[in-house]
């Protein structure tokens, strides 16, 4: 075993996180009239190629997805657009997606494909709203590091699409959506803010969320979440009764992929389970006593995902794998025989063009013969920085893909001195 288990570990389970693939097994039946497809996420490019490839009948349609992050179809149009913070291109993309679905009949279907990332990707403010107004309050959120499941309650309130009012536009027409999770719990009202499910959350709740994390809403934000017509639909809504969703993959998957390539490669495997969310740093100063624990003993991998959150209060932009693997490495110690890698599936870790990083026990006494306070650098959130300079950043491109983050320490397994990152090559996925 050596160093690039790390890598083979992630590759495995990106390998289990192929949106794609989920797709073509997860095909509806043929309606009597028409097919269309809509969506949006980090997985909308490879869900629509998958499907058009596997679908015998007429089919046209429209999703959305992160700049980068699309691939060439032929009968369903791709839009890229800006994430996590809304953009003019999700807007207009949003409002196309609401045309392709009106006007359709009861004999018609709609096909959401519904992935991670969807909720900025497909971003129509509500009547008497702005994007202005969704990006300052979005901003705020993430810097404040709200949990996601908050931050969709809100969103969902301040959209004219999500939370559920996609498939209302689409009534009487029946919608199917496929839907690949990227939040703790797999609550599918929660994935790209619901927008084609019942919402059982509430207009003051969102208000309640945004008062608890300190953010002062613009004007029209406020006033729009004192007004009752604002609401979204509920469970019961007869428009959505030809609604139904279906999860076809979900952070699990990911994470049973890669514990059996690492049983397969001798490990013994300790799963902490897919729902992990908080502050990075504090999770991984966590699992650095988990690691100590099993340390000296056999060969161990340590198998986590979940989304993390990071406080925004420095001068760099965070990054939850990396300041993870900060906190961890800073615990640690430099303890011997313990290496670890941390890594969005998605290939961006919060909004750096690099996955995450990777650590070893060299990785604090590196950082200190390069001049670096690891400890200082964390406090302002240059995580980034500090992995750029040691080499360890782990860089796959989009994996159109979204499960959420992926963790593996990897104790009792000798690790090579100074080895460095280095770009992940081809991926063993996508349509």
């Amino acid at each position: 075993m050596d160093g690039d288990l790390r890598d083979s570990l992630f590759q495995a389970a990106l390998a289990g996180a192929d949106a794609g693939a989920a797709t073509r097994r997860n095909l509806p039946g043929r309606p009597r009239g028409r097919t269309v497809v809509v969506g949006a996420g980090k997985a909308a490019a490879a869900m629509a190629a998958a499907f058009e490839d596997e679908w015998d009948g007429p089919l046209g349609g429209l999703v959305v997805t992160r700049h980068g992050h699309g691939l060439p179809c032929r009968r369903i149009e791709v839009i890229e657009a800006g994430h996590p913070l809304p953009d003019g291109g999700g807007t207009a993309a949003a409002a196309r997606i609401l045309e392709k679905v009106g006007g359709l009949g009861p004999d018609d279907l709609v096909v959401a494909l519904i992935s991670g990332g969807g909720s900025a990707l497909m971003s129509l403010p509500a009547p008497g709203l702005s994007l202005a107004d969704k990006r300052a309050v979005t901003g705020a959120l993430l810097r404040a590091g709200t949990p996601i499941g908050e931050i969709n309650v809100v969103r969902k309130h301040l959209s004219a699409i999500k939370g559920g009012r996609l498939a209302l536009a689409a009534h009487p027409a029946a919608v199917e959506a496929l839907i690949v999770s990227d939040v703790p719990g797999d609550d599918p009202a929660l994935v790209a803010s619901g927008p084609t499910l019942p919402d059982p959350s509430t207009l003051s709740e969102a208000a309640a969320i945004l008062a608890r994390w300190g953010i002062e809403p613009p004007p029209a934000v406020r006033r729009h979440l004192a007004d009752p017509a604002a609401e979204t639909p509920k469970p019961g809504e007869p428009r959505l009764t030809r609604s139904q969703a279906r999860l076809i993959l979900r952070p699990a998957d990911m994470l049973a992929a890669a514990a059996t390539a690492a049983r397969a490669s001798g490990l013994r495997v300790i799963e902490l389970g897919d729902r992990i969310e908080g502050e990075a740093r504090q999770v991984g100063a966590a699992h650095a006593m988990i690691a100590a624990a099993v340390a000296g003993g056999g060969p161990t991998a340590i198998i986590s995902g979940g989304e993390l959150t990071v406080t925004v209060a420095g001068d760099g932009a965070g990054g939850p794998n990396k300041e993870y693997l900060m906190g961890l490495a800073l615990a640690l110690g430099g303890a011997p025989d313990i290496m670890a890698l941390a890594c969005d599936s998605d290939g961006i870790d919060g909004t750096a063009a690099d996955a995450g990083a990777r650590i070893d026990p060299t990785t604090l006494a590196r950082a200190q013969a390069a001049g670096m306070d690891a400890a200082a650098m964390l406090a302002q959130n240059r995580s980034a920085d500090f992995f750029a300079a040691l080499g360890d950043l782990v860089e796959t491109g989009p994996t159109r893909t979204n499960v959420n983050d992926f963790r593996v320490i990897l104790v009792n397994v000798p690790s090579p001195i100074g080895r460095g990152g280095d770009t992940m090559a081809a991926l063993p996925f996508g349509p």
